[in-house]
């Protein structure tokens, strides 16, 4: 069996627009060293996939940066590697002309010369709001034992409305079948999610697309599954491991305190033979100096810590100066906080500098965000 990897770097952009008003989705950092496409991209390496195309929209330039030609990830390759797929559109693919997609089926039908070179018998196909350490080997099997024309992968969790996201519930038979699937705003109490991953048959997914060009449809969801559902053989696969959705500015800042719990860490980090890889920064060790307190925190390599730090999250670069005390926090890449300074409940992006002496406040259901390059 053999597979074909498809991410989606910018659908789901709008979830959080104060981080990606500069960069993708998939480009945005997270947990100190890593960015959230790195995850997608990791378990698909892990899972012996060598082959995956990058779909993007807009602003991708920093996810460029990242990716380079996919060396750290171990897809520098003459044959498969990582393959950037253009936002556009050609009237040959898409008969509504030259245009940049707007949804999922839009960006898909952008896909069609790209699946038509591949050989590959599945496709797997992953947005970058997720974060999990998946082992798509046994999705890919499980999908074709059971012949499904799509394998839809969920998980049972508990989902808070006061996140303000989006959800898609679904429901299935005791065979595993997908009976429904619905997108809730909202939604409160646990439920079968779809994670955003799915694997589906590569000739399957071209007929879908030449369908759905030939018949101007528009929704992937809409118009693909739930029209077929009971007449198409569409399966769940439920997945055990950790998941962390990212659907708003605040469930990002929940996501990443998770990480702050050994228990969370280890379940993403710390599963045997899937390291979740990223591009390597070569940096000094991380260097806590004399009256500097850090506790519950993840600090990266490459800062300086004079202050206190409590239960925050610490990228690569971050100056913490004396007398400063950083709680609740995430700090992008290179911060500067000066002397004195104390934050609470503060995001901010690469570059910031906080200067001295500096109240800054926010909560956990409203984070306070600062701007990349911003001086406050």
């Amino acid at each position: 069996m053999t597979a074909v990897g498809l991410i989606f770097s910018n659908i789901h952009d709008n979830s959080i627009p104060e981080l990606t008003r500069l960069r993708t989705i998939g480009s945005v950092p997270f947990g100190g060293r890593y960015r959230l496409i790195d995850f997608a991209i990791s378990s698909m390496v892990n899972s012996g996939i060598s082959k995956i195309g990058i779909v993007t929209h807009n602003n991708y330039q920093s996810l460029l940066d990242h990716l380079g030609n996919g060396k750290d990830w171990d897809l520098a390759r003459r044959s498969g590697g990582i393959k950037i797929l253009p936002p556009y559109i050609s009237s040959f693919e898409n008969a509504a002309s030259n245009k940049y997609y707007s949804s999922r089926l839009e960006a898909l039908m952008g896909t069609v010369n790209f699946f038509n070179r591949c050989k590959e018998e599945f496709v797997v196909m992953s947005d970058c709001d997720v974060i999990c350490n998946i082992d798509l080997n046994d999705v890919v099997e499980k999908h074709a034992e059971s012949g499904a024309d799509i394998t839809f992968v969920t998980k049972k969790a508990k989902v808070s409305s006061d996140m303000h996201e989006t959800v898609s519930v679904v429901q299935s038979d005791e065979n595993g079948n997908l009976t429904d699937i619905s997108e809730v705003k909202n939604y409160n109490g646990e439920a079968q999610i779809y994670i955003n991953i799915m694997v589906v048959r590569r000739k399957y997914l071209l007929n879908v697309l030449d369908n759905a060009i030939g018949r101007g449809h528009t929704s992937f969801m809409c118009d693909v599954v739930q029209r077929n559902i009971g007449r198409e053989n569409y399966k769940v696969y439920n997945y055990e491991g950790f998941y962390a959705h990212v659907g708003s500015m605040e469930g990002y800042f929940d996501c990443s305190m998770q990480l702050l719990k050994t228990d969370a860490r280890g379940r993403l980090f710390g599963v045997k033979n899937r390291p979740v890889l990223t591009k390597i920064r070569n940096s000094a060790p991380t260097r806590y100096c004399e009256g500097s307190k850090v506790t519950s925190s993840v600090v990266a390599e490459g800062c300086v810590i004079e202050g206190t730090v409590e239960n925050s999250v610490i990228f690569r670069g971050v100056h913490v100066g004396k007398g400063a005390v950083v709680k609740n926090c995430i700090l992008f890449q290179d911060t500067y906080v000066c002397p004195g300074a104390e934050l609470n409940c503060v995001i901010t992006d690469k570059n910031v500098i906080i200067k001295d002496k500096r109240v800054l406040s926010g909560c956990e259901n409203m984070p306070f965000y600062i701007g990349k390059k911003m001086s406050v």
